[in-house]
């Protein structure tokens, strides 16, 4: 499965089946020619192991003979086969959610309602409901941060850990599964975090899980120098070249920073930006297309995750 960030409220989504050469092709150019913060992008393996399901969803109604025009260089005649439909704003994501398998990172097991007979004696179960914010743990994004926690909980126990722009809540809850103590979580949109709260309860985290509304760390539990030993920051390259000085502000001298949302051509910018704050690059993956940096103070050479 290749996949984009779901706009938070999407209106219109595109599908079209087609091969897996121009599913691939067509993820790529529709993810450089539109706003990723306005449209997202999948291509999924469909049953028949043979043909794959191309889906784009939009924040506003695109301009459809534009869109048919720019994918017919890949699959010809078949974009005339394309399908424009608008979006059941409370359906969407629980469609999506039930065709999804649980994702699993070490111990670490994102899942639906769906899937809780997966959940083995020794999980860290995360169980994610349907809702209209980002954030079920599929997209290599949010899959190569826990991944990247799995990796520092090795290492030793973070005391303080914050997740900037929490989206469903994902991250936040595996740590606070992890360390069972207090985990602090933000994001700009009240609905993410209204959705990151009901999923807190399900889980068993409401007092755990301190949630806050406002964009990067402009908040008194959040906005704390040399804080914080894990921070997470799954959002995207150019957010994440803003909130620079604030988010390395917050990490404590032998603590990590966690960026991600980022495609690979985004890397070196990033990076360049945050070598500026006196941060490198300590850890680097890849899933999907997808990078995941785990940042230390100072110089060293990178490992992959």
């Amino acid at each position: 499965m290749l996949e984009g960030l779901h706009p938070n409220r999407p209106t219109h989504v595109l599908r079209l089946l087609t091969d897996e050469r121009s599913a691939r092709a067509m993820t790529d150019i529709l993810g450089e020619m539109f706003d990723p913060t306005e449209t997202a992008v999948a291509a999924f393996e469909a049953e028949d192991g043979r043909t794959w399901r191309l889906e784009a969803y939009f924040a506003d109604a695109p301009d459809e003979e534009m869109v048919r025009d720019l994918i017919r260089p890949l699959v010809g005649e078949q974009a005339d086969a394309a399908i424009f439909e608008t979006i059941d704003q409370q359906d969407w994501v629980r469609a999506s959610l039930e065709g999804l398998n649980p994702v699993r990172a070490g111990r670490f097991l994102v899942h639906g309602a769906h899937d809780r007979h997966n959940v083995r004696p020794n999980d860290l179960a995360i169980e994610i409901e349907a809702a209209l914010a980002f954030g079920t743990g599929h997209h290599g994004t949010t899959l190569g941060c826990l991944k990247a926690l799995a990796g520092i909980l090795k290492q030793g126990r973070p005391a303080h850990v914050l997740d900037v722009g929490t989206g469903t809540g994902i991250l936040a809850f595996a740590a606070a599964k992890a360390l069972h103590q207090p985990v602090h979580a933000g994001d700009l949109d009240p609905e993410a975090v209204s959705t990151a709260k009901g999923n807190a309860r399900l889980n068993g985290l409401g007092g755990l899980v301190r949630l806050y509304v406002g964009p990067g760390v402009r908040h008194a539990s959040a906005n704390r120098t040399r804080r914080f030993d894990v921070v997470f920051a799954n959002i995207l390259a150019r957010p994440l070249k803003r909130l620079a000085p604030s988010l390395t502000a917050t990490v404590a001298d032998r603590g990590v920073l966690i960026l991600s949302g980022l495609i690979e051509r985004d890397v070196p910018g990033v990076l360049s930006t945050y070598r500026h704050r006196g941060f490198h690059l300590a850890r680097h993956g890849l899933i999907e297309g997808w990078a995941t940096l785990v940042l230390k103070r100072g110089g060293a050479a990178p490992r992959r995750l």
